[in-house]
């Protein structure tokens, strides 16, 4: 038989798995949970009473402080030719009282969505899965959610086409905000597709490394625009992708070369560019830390055939006195959970799983414009 422990876990689960459905009105409550007593007959419950009593007794004291809404029904068993009354089910009315029982932070969530369901209710009646709206919005804050309303119902109702994400006259909405969440305001307002036109083209700074092009006269710094026409001074042999600005915009002279300033995780926009893809050697160098490796790993995900510069466990013993332990902004940087990096080489992986490490003492991130450019050239130029 069940203890009121398991049944309370019972309850637990049947919220986690229904309340979106139960709030919405797309189901009922289902109150009723079997404490597996029916078995306990004849010769079985005889044996086992020295237990089954005790738990019978402490169910009906749990049941005299469960409070309202909760009722212990009992079956009478026969044992020694008396009727011996045991738990067989316990009914909990409702989901506010499910939630009431198990606690925690579930009596504000059932409150919380059963006002949000009310709002999906009034301002878009046709909605055919509500329910699919609140498990999708459960987490996010009032604000939030009333944002998602009032920007789906902007996208359902007539609107002016032909817009970028940033034109869309929404108070409080941010393009950031708007292409994290796309999907469930597409999901809310009905149609398919947005129909926004595309934001600016991502644009990724370079500058020329190569010094007859620099003795000519020819200019040092340039940008090139995604999906625009292809004009830089020229198809470079080397490319160096470099995280760092300053250190992008200083590197040394290389034959035939130009540095590309990374721009945190943009690999998509650079591994777009033409001749960054036809570069006969191709190099990225970011921090030693588990961000800079991480995103050594997406530019080869995007399709470029990059080497890493000063990015192993080799570099980092060699550059480790210039480690620093705190962040930009002045936080501490500590262990994280590892991501999927496999398309790290053996060297960079090692370092990547040290520095992700709880157990890791040594500084987990050496900064690229430490190490000296001349050292940086001189690999790339040996390597060329």
């Amino acid at each position: 038989m069940r203890t009121p422990d398991d049944a309370l876990r019972d309850i637990a689960r049947r919220l986690e798995k229904t309340w979106s459905q139960v709030v919405t009105g797309a189901s009922a409550w289902q109150p009723a949970f079997r404490l597996g007593s029916s078995g306990l007959t004849g010769r079985r419950l005889a044996e086992a009473w020295g237990d089954i009593h005790p738990l019978a007794l402490r169910w009906d004291a749990w049941a005299a402080t469960a409070g309202p809404g909760v009722r212990l029904d009992r079956r009478v068993a026969s044992l020694h030719r008396a009727d011996q009354p045991l738990p067989s089910t316990l009914v909990v009315d409702d989901i506010e009282t499910a939630a009431r029982l198990v606690g925690g932070p579930w009596p504000d969530r059932i409150v919380r969505n059963r006002r949000r369901a009310a709002v999906l209710r009034r301002s878009f009646p046709s909605l055919e899965d509500p329910a699919a709206i609140l498990r999708l919005t459960d987490a996010w804050s009032d604000v939030d959610v009333d944002l998602l309303c009032r920007t789906a119902r902007w996208f359902a109702d007539p609107h002016p086409t032909g817009l970028t994400p940033r034109q869309v006259p929404v108070e409080g909405m941010g393009t950031k905000w708007l292409a994290a969440r796309e999907p469930v305001v597409r999901r809310l307002a009905g149609p398919d597709s947005l129909e926004l036109l595309p934001g600016r083209p991502p644009r990724v700074h370079l500058t020329y490394l190569d010094p007859a092009h620099l003795a000519a006269g020819g200019r040092r710094h340039d940008v090139a625009t995604l999906g625009d026409v292809d004009v830089v001074a020229y198809r470079p042999r080397v490319v160096v992708i470099s995280e760092n600005r300053d250190t992008a915009q200083l590197f040394p002279p290389i034959e035939g070369g130009i540095a590309v300033e990374g721009e945190g995780r943009g690999a998509g926009a650079i591994a777009g560019l033409e001749w960054v893809r036809d570069a006969g050697d191709l190099w990225y160098w970011g921090d030693m830390d588990a961000d800079g490796l991480e995103i050594l790993h997406g530019f080869r995900a995007a399709g470029l055939r990059v080497r890493s510069l000063f990015m192993d466990l080799a570099a980092y013993e060699r550059w480790e006195r210039f480690g620093v332990d705190h962040d930009h902004g002045g936080r501490p940087i500590g262990p994280r959970s590892p991501r999927d990096v496999g398309l790290l080489e053996a060297g960079e992986r090692e370092l990547y799983l040290a520095l992700c490490s709880p157990e890791w003492s040594r500084h987990r991130r050496i900064e690229q414009e430490r190490i000296p450019l001349e050292d940086a050239a001189a690999v790339v130029r040996a390597r060329g």
